[in-house]
């Protein structure tokens, strides 16, 4: 529809049909991402009534949706994780997949997209740059979400020996074939078999990203450092989500960790 053309009525439509929309996992979008998306709207028709002769942005009729601030922010302790990660040591696959996830706090699309080559085992370190998605009946790699997120991050001694055991056990694997050959809904199912064999809280496999920062902060990093771990743009970003674990926390270097 040309910009001039749209109603307050058009974009509550617009909005209604956003609220009740579910992603690939059947999960709505969370509210905070409703209220960015509705920004961007706004911010359209702001430039149109600026720059163009727009009379009206119609918009503020509608109302927003969303809002500013997410939910308290969920996430596992490392007693929670050590019940969990038990609790699917009879998979190796999802063994290693979890053990990944949380000392590397690595998005899953860039799990998914980790190769045998990635990972330096003389160096204790795992590469990320690329991530993985599937779309449709095709499996998707493409470049990760930001530069930031290109990035090369340290690794425990415990993860370095799961993997080594994994890539032994995974017959024919080539330097570029991808390590962990599944989907996301396999890692949500496998989440949720195995917060109910634990007991552990349930959360979202993204919630493990924050269960590593978690840990990091604990372990006394510094936010700066939890940034490029977690390929943030902005260090503000790690300070904004995570500032509340901050407190008496000193903010140097750790000498080092285990698994």
């Amino acid at each position: 529809m040309p910009l001039n053309e749209i109603k307050a009525t058009d974009v509550r439509r617009w909005q209604n049909n956003l609220t009740g929309y579910r992603d690939e996992k059947g999960e709505p979008y969370s509210p905070t991402y409703l209220k960015v998306i509705n920004n961007q709207l706004v911010a359209i028709f702001n430039y149109a009534v600026k720059y163009y002769g727009l009379k009206e942005n119609p918009c503020y009729k509608a109302g927003g949706m969303g809002k500013k601030k997410a939910d308290a922010m969920l996430f596992w302790t490392k007693d929670e994780f050590n019940a969990f990660i038990d609790a699917v040591m009879d998979k190796p696959a999802s063994y290693a997949i979890f053990m990944t996830l949380y000392y590397t706090g690595m998005r899953e699309g860039e799990l998914l997209a980790l190769t045998p080559a990635d990972i330096d085992f003389e160096k204790s370190t795992v590469t990320i740059n690329k991530s993985y998605q599937r779309i449709g009946c095709q499996d998707i790699v493409s470049t990760p979400k930001t530069p930031k997120s290109n990035r090369m991050i340290t690794i425990p001694q415990g993860l370095k020996d799961c993997l080594k055991d994994y890539i032994a056990q995974c017959y024919g694997l080539t330097p570029a074939d991808r390590l962990f050959p599944y989907t996301k809904s396999y890692l949500t199912h496998e989440m949720e078999r195995g917060c109910k064999r634990s007991g552990v809280k349930k959360i979202r496999i993204h919630d493990i990203r924050h269960s590593h920062a978690s840990l990091l902060v604990e372990m006394g990093f510094s936010p700066l450092l939890i940034a490029e771990r977690l390929g943030h743009e902005r260090v503000q970003t790690t300070m904004e989500t995570y500032s509340h674990l901050y407190p008496n926390k000193q903010t140097e270097e750790p000498t080092g960790w285990t698994a």
